[in-house]
């Protein structure tokens, strides 16, 4: 997925979902071409429809990491090209701050402290944020990613790719109480996730039963359930163990409607807020690599004309703004 954003006036993308369809997943390679031969474009387009002139350019913001390297690099040079060649500065943004800050898009005031649940294709990870830059690795998943669970699920059950927003779907015709799928890690003593252990249980579910519709949407159903309760009752857990009342869900995975009823019902119960983001700002996008790199650009965080990607650059490694 490439994606553009421009002052926050424009903000485009281009879906490599149907190029990886066909290969039931992501190809590095692939990935890295399609943004080389994309971005170009996109920048263009984006200049077109915003009406803005170079001149107005205060900065340049970039994703950094963590991700593939390949695609990263693509972004990477040609965002430096455009920093020299336009003389502005250039500031790398790190992928998950970006989703972590992302509900401050909207227009309901998030303030710190709070707890963040980060779930997406590549990362399940609860995160005690104090300010800005200052991040606190709280737990996360030991084995898969809550994205990969439900990408792994569906195509065991047929589905096509991107897998789960096609399980969600088929799992709205399951009929509840007909499988009882494991929660798991749910009693032990830390916040730590694993879905390896639900989604090999699932797949002998499968093997097991009949191919028919209503089957598959019985267990769709069961493994979401299963899924989303596992996030929530850690969730509810982190909120306790912090004493915070403030928590944001962010990522891919985010914009699951179970999800965000049953964390929305927890944060109720548990006297708190909750903050998403539209459903458009949940998966990748480039407004919220803008968002962090304009508050970064502002306290002077600037990076020099040498490339810096980090395909597994952690939050725990960021610096504040102060």
């Amino acid at each position: 997925m490439t994606t553009l954003v421009l002052l926050f006036i424009i903000n485009l993308l281009h879906s490599q979902v149907d190029s990886h369809a066909h290969y039931g997943g992501i190809v590095p390679e692939l990935a890295a071409r399609i943004h080389m031969h994309k971005i170009v474009p996109l920048i263009e387009t984006a200049l077109k429809k915003s009406r803005c002139s170079i001149k107005s350019i205060s900065a340049i913001a970039y994703t950094a990491g963590p991700g593939l390297i390949g695609s990263l690099l693509i972004g990477a040079s040609i965002t430096h090209a455009l920093s020299f060649s336009w003389n502005v500065p250039i500031v790398p943004v790190n992928h998950m701050e970006g989703h972590l800050l992302s509900p401050m898009l909207e227009e309901k005031k998030l303030n710190f402290p709070f707890i963040a649940l980060l779930v997406s294709g590549g990362h399940t990870q609860l995160i005690q944020a104090f300010e800005i830059g200052a991040y606190k690795l709280l737990g996360e998943s030991v084995d898969d990613s809550v994205g990969d669970a439900f990408d792994k699920t569906a195509k065991l059950l047929g589905l096509r790719y991107p897998g789960g927003p096609c399980l969600s779907k088929l799992a709205q015709y399951g009929t509840p109480g007909r499988f009882r799928f494991p929660r798991p890690m749910i009693h032990s003593s830390d916040l730590n996730f694993s879905f390896s252990g639900l989604k090999t249980y699932t797949s002998n579910v499968i093997n097991k039963q009949e191919k028919d519709f209503q089957t598959r949407a019985d267990i769709a159903y069961e493994f979401e359930s299963a899924v989303v309760d596992s996030l929530v009752i850690k969730c509810k857990r982190a909120l306790k163990k912090t004493g915070l009342h403030r928590i944001v869900v962010a990522g891919g995975v985010s914009a699951n409607n179970v999800l965000r009823k049953k964390i929305k019902k927890m944060a109720i119960n548990c006297k708190s807020e909750v903050f998403y983001v539209r459903p458009e700002f949940c998966t990748d996008n480039a407004a919220m690599i803008a968002y962090v790199g304009m508050l970064r650009f502002k306290q002077r965080k600037y990076s020099k004309l040498n490339i810096f990607v980090s395909p597994n650059w952690l939050l725990s490694q960021l610096t504040t703004i102060k």
